[in-house]
C-alpha cells in the first residue's frame, strides 16, 4: 500500500495518507484565491486513510455553510478542505515533498479565477465544480 507523509510549513502537523491520492484539483474561486493568494491545489485521499499527528495544533474555518477549511494554527499554513459528511479529505497538494508523484486532473470554479492570471495546461476547466 502506498503511503505519502506531509507537513506544514512548521511541521506541528503532519498528515500520512496510506492510500492512493487522487489527482490535483485547482480551485479558483475567490475563497481559495484569498485563503492562499491565487489558487488551491489539493489531492484528496479517502479519510479512513488519513493519519494526522499534531491536531491539537489544527483550527478551522467554515467558509461555506457545508464545509470547512483547516489551518495549522502556529504557522498559518493551509491543510485541507472537508465538506459536511464527506468521505474524501482535499489536502494541499504542496504538503507532500517532491517527488509526489501526482498528477493534475482539472481546474475548478473557473468562472470565478482572479483576471490576472490564465489557464493554459490544458488540462479540463469547469466554471464551478467538476461533480
Amino acid at each position: 500500500m502506498e503511503e505519502k507523509t506531509g507537513r506544514c510549513l512548521c511541521g506541528a502537523v503532519v498528515i500520512t495518507v496510506r492510500g492512493e491520492l487522487g489527482p490535483v484539483s485547482y480551485c479558483h474561486c475567490s475563497q481559495c484565491r484569498r485563503q492562499t493568494g491565487l489558487y488551491y491545489a489539493t489531492t484528496d485521499a479517502a479519510v479512513a486513510d488519513v493519519d494526522i499527528s499534531g491536531s491539537d495544533k489544527i483550527g478551522s474555518f467554515r467558509a461555506s455553510p457545508d464545509a470547512q477549511r483547516a489551518f495549522c494554527r502556529e504557522c498559518g499554513s493551509p491543510l485541507y478542505w472537508k465538506a459536511d459528511g464527506g468521505s474524501r479529505l482535499s489536502l494541499m497538494a504542496g504538503l507532500f515533498p517532491n517527488p509526489t508523484g501526482l498528477k493534475g486532473g482539472s481546474h475548478i470554479f473557473c468562472a470565478d479565477k482572479g483576471d490576472f492570471y490564465e489557464i493554459n495546461d490544458g488540462l479540463p476547466q469547469y466554471p464551478a465544480s467538476s461533480s
